[in-house]
């Protein structure tokens, strides 16, 4: 017997109809002797309707009563969860985060998790009970509701896991697994049956969605075994996990992850002098933008062009700020664009496979895609390509990797 503990997001559970297939699906592991505990998101477009709501009351609701009213979509998927497993003869109970007590810090509409008591649990577990918690919430030391942002209900599955010690935490979405890179790009992207935290980790930063960066630290800070599944279909999915041996006969690359939501900003003709970098990403970071890669390049004269990415919906604001840096420092000019994506090349076989970088570029020189910046890491090269190429070099760079289906 084991220990499983499932995720369902909104999609899963949008309907009446979804939450009686989740409680059949939930079933049939109760069936063969194990133990599960479910957390849930608000029914799809839940939490949106109710954001609606506070919006239509106050342009800027109090974070902590936001909290308390979007906690409730979750309240609602429990209590539903919990009557379609009665329905079908299995004993469950429900619990909201603050029930269980999830205890969280005090930061209202993005906390993170401090502690989960497990006694609750437990004891419903020992009584037989399907335990469901609601995700994405908690509470904080002084009784008070709270939400954990952004991916907060897998952040919920996950720490639940690590708290119980479960054998899997089970991510349900709309997709069977994590693939080489999106089907929608490449149709010969194939399922990957396992993949490291590490890598996850990387596809999840440059672009992957399926499943949130905050989940994927968690699990692998806590060595859980997520594994990624279809809510509705029938398969194995991926299970992400720790490197192991075996690992040194995968594939040189494992993925390929990108990224449209690009821009790119260049100071040129900036003093190359110590603390230059400082002054220029200073006020960037002051203005809360957040820098992606970082080139710097020093002329014979002395002084330096240095470039960096920024999501694109801060270009305007990044190029701003800019133009007062560059006048300050005595800088040439500020160029930028916004039509830019980028690429990446993830795998833990480049560890111990030279060449990796040089195949990338010369494949990429052969459809004659140029590259502006490139960045790269132990696992992991990025390069930034012009928007119009990138699914060009997407589907050049998955056939040159032999990441095609039927390669």
């Amino acid at each position: 017997m084991a220990l499983y503990v499932h995720k369902y997001g909104g999609t899963s559970v949008g309907t009446t109809e979804r939450i009686e297939g989740v409680a059949l699906k939930i079933k049939k592991f109760k069936d063969q002797g194990h133990d599960v505990v479910v957390a849930v998101s608000a029914m799809s477009g839940e939490t949106n309707r109710l954001i609606g709501l506070a919006k239509s009351i106050s342009d800027e609701p109090t974070p902590r009563e936001m909290d308390v009213l979007v906690s409730t979509g979750e309240q609602v998927t429990i209590s539903l969860l919990s009557m379609a497993l009665h329905k079908i003869g299995l004993p469950a109970r429900s619990y909201t985060g603050s029930q269980v007590r999830i205890l969280t810090d005090s930061a209202h509409t993005k906390a993170r998790i401090q502690d989960i008591d497990t006694q609750r649990i437990r004891a419903d577990l020992d009584e037989g009970r399907v335990v469901i918690v609601a995700g994405f919430q908690g509470v904080d030391e002084h009784g008070n509701i709270t939400t954990l942002g952004r991916g907060g209900s897998d952040t919920t599955g996950v720490a639940l896991a690590a708290a119980l010690k479960a054998d899997e935490c089970h991510i349900y979405t709309d997709v069977d697994g994590v693939y080489t890179t999106d089907p929608r790009v490449v149709d010969k992207a194939r399922r990957m049956d396992k993949v490291t935290f590490e890598e996850m980790l990387e596809m999840a930063s440059l672009g992957s969605k399926v499943l949130q960066i905050r989940a994927v630290e968690f699990a692998g800070k806590y060595k859980v075994p997520l594994r990624v599944l279809h809510s509705s279909k029938e398969g194995n999915g991926t299970l992400i996990t720790t490197e192991d041996d075996s690992s040194v006969e995968k594939p040189v690359i494992s993925g390929i992850a990108f990224n449209r939501d690009e821009a790119k900003l260049t100071v040129m003709g900036v003093p190359d002098i110590p603390g230059v970098a400082s002054k220029i990403l200073g006020p960037v970071g002051a203005a809360n933008i957040e820098v992606d890669m970082i080139v710097q390049n020093v002329a014979a004269d002395k002084t330096t062009d240095f470039t960096f990415t920024v999501h694109r919906n801060d270009y305007a604001n990044a190029e701003k700020v800019l133009k007062q840096v560059a006048k300050d420092l005595g800088a040439r000019d500020v160029a930028g664009a916004n039509d830019i994506a980028k690429v990446s090349l993830v795998g833990v076989g480049m560890r111990s496979h030279a060449g990796v970088a040089s195949k990338m570029f010369d494949v990429l020189a052969q459809e004659n895609i140029n590259i502006q910046v490139i960045s790269t890491s132990e696992i992991k090269i990025s390069v930034v390509i012009d928007e119009k190429y990138l699914e060009l070099a997407v589907r050049a760079l998955h056939t040159a990797f032999d990441l095609d289906v039927d390669a």
